[in-house]
């Protein structure tokens, strides 16, 4: 009987078998725990392991939208209870000496003023006295801070720059040439702005700064804003979200104008009838974090309007706030820079400018809260160490002046945050928060903010 034959196994068996044991093994074995980077596997390792935990609990403590926006509804709404503010001037309140204000005002009145001031040099030259201007002080020592009107408003006093000083001749021709050009203006009924006055006479301007303060004298020395002497300056400030408005005589619809928002005008007065359903105003230091912003499209989650001046303000988006504001009653509050010069901009739209403070009541915003990034924020929201910046002397002594200025002390909570930065000696900027991604700025930093009512 022959012997029986040995069934041959298909090619690839036996190494299919020795893989379904190691693979049964593997499944055996216990999964290894996840463990933090270890030191030396990258500068801040294991500081973003920890935030990275921080981030998500925090983001979890988020709640629906509805529930975080009950506490800005409840602010709007002791708002409208109270009316809007009574506007109040320098007639309101007793000051201790005599301020200057300036007024808007129809050209009509302003080459008045321009030639009743012409008059006046023609009789005092014939008097034997010379040509002078009569020009305000604009010094920072007659700088006054009025606690009832929440801003800065300038003391009347002057001083007369004689054609016939040496060291004033100039400065009198710069601002002769300047009236000039602001009558040719009025008359025709024209706007120019201010790099077109610049360039009207490069030569004897030699520099645009020149020609912005002399502008700025004879503003205040005429009494009116700039805007009424047919001079802006070229749009800078930006506005999106839920507001309408009409320019001109144009609606403007900031909901239709993409994620780069509307420019806000140079000439604010002709903006108007102001109709919107936000429930505040978010008001954004930086261009980069009102982009995000609008992209996100912030705005139609959490109803508001955002604005940015894309860093120190201009006239006009200082101008555009004020109006927007009085228009609509609803609250505003500040996102800016963790560092002396935010808080600064941040007082600059409430308070106004010592370089403006004749024209505070046409420009500032009055209580306005701020929302952050506040220092306190750092640590509570886990800012890495590799985010925050080490405050140079400059921004030091930038700090330490805030606190010496009256609008600072008003607010008590506001000197803390102050005093909590230059203890820690630490800055961070509104993109830090990018460190747990680009977007937890609007999904979890500011919805937190609101849900917490945490402004100040």
């Amino acid at each position: 009987m022959p012997p029986k034959k040995k069934k041959r196994k298909a090619p690839g068996a036996k190494g299919g078998a020795r893989k379904k044991k190691a693979a049964a093994r593997a499944r055996a074995k216990p999964k290894a725990r996840a463990r933090p980077p270890a030191a030396g596997e990258g500068e801040g390792a294991e500081e973003a392991w920890g935030t990275t935990e921080a981030g998500a609990e925090l983001a979890g403590r988020v709640r629906p939208d509805a529930e975080v926006l009950r506490g800005v509804e409840r602010l709007g709404a002791s708002m409208r209870a109270v009316g809007a503010p009574e506007r109040k001037g320098l007639a309101d309140v007793r000051l201790p000496c005599a301020c200057r204000e300036v007024v808007d005002s129809g050209r009509a009145d302003v080459m008045d003023a321009i030639v009743e001031l012409a008059y006046g040099v023609a009789r005092s030259i014939l008097a034997g006295e010379g040509y002078g201007l009569r020009v305000p002080s604009r010094t920072s020592q007659n700088q006054l801070y009025v606690p009832e009107l929440d801003r800065l408003v300038l003391r009347d006093a002057a001083s007369l720059r004689k054609f016939g000083n040496r060291n004033e001749t100039r400065k009198v021709v710069v601002m002769t040439k300047v009236l000039e050009l602001v009558h040719q203006l009025c008359a025709k009924d024209i706007t120019a702005t201010k790099r077109d006055v610049f360039y009207s006479d490069v030569k004897l301007f030699r520099k645009q700064e020149e020609s912005d303060h002399a502008l700025e004298d004879v503003a205040c020395m005429l009494g009116f804003t700039r805007c009424s002497l047919h001079v802006v300056a070229s749009e800078k400030g930006l506005v999106v979200g839920r507001v309408r408005y009409r320019e001109a005589g144009d609606l403007i619809d900031c909901t239709r104008m993409g994620i780069g928002g509307k420019a806000i005008p140079s000439n604010v007065s002709k903006c108007e009838g102001f109709e919107s359903d936000a429930k505040f105003i978010l008001l954004v230091e930086k261009d980069a974090a009102f982009q995000r912003l609008s992209e996100d499209r912030f705005y139609n989650r959490f109803p508001c309007i955002i604005v940015t001046g894309k860093g120190q303000p201009d006239v006009a988006t200082r101008q555009f706030l004020r109006k927007m504001k009085e228009a609509l009653n609803v609250p505003v509050l500040g996102l800016v820079d963790s560092d002396p010069y935010g808080l600064k901009i941040l007082s600059v739209y409430m308070s106004g400018s010592k370089n403006m403070s004749f024209d505070s009541s046409n420009l500032t915003t009055p209580d306005i809260k701020w929302l952050g990034v506040r220092p306190s924020d750092l640590d509570r929201f886990h800012l890495p160490a590799q985010c925050r910046l080490a405050m140079t002397d400059k921004d030091i002594a930038t700090g330490k002046k805030l606190l010496e200025e009256d609008f600072i002390k008003q607010n008590p909570a506001w000197v803390a945050e102050l005093e909590l930065m230059l203890a820690k000696r630490e800055k961070a900027e509104i993109q830090a928060l990018s460190s747990f991604g680009f977007q937890y700025l609007t999904e979890v930093y500011l919805p937190l903010k609101l849900q917490e009512c945490d402004w100040i």
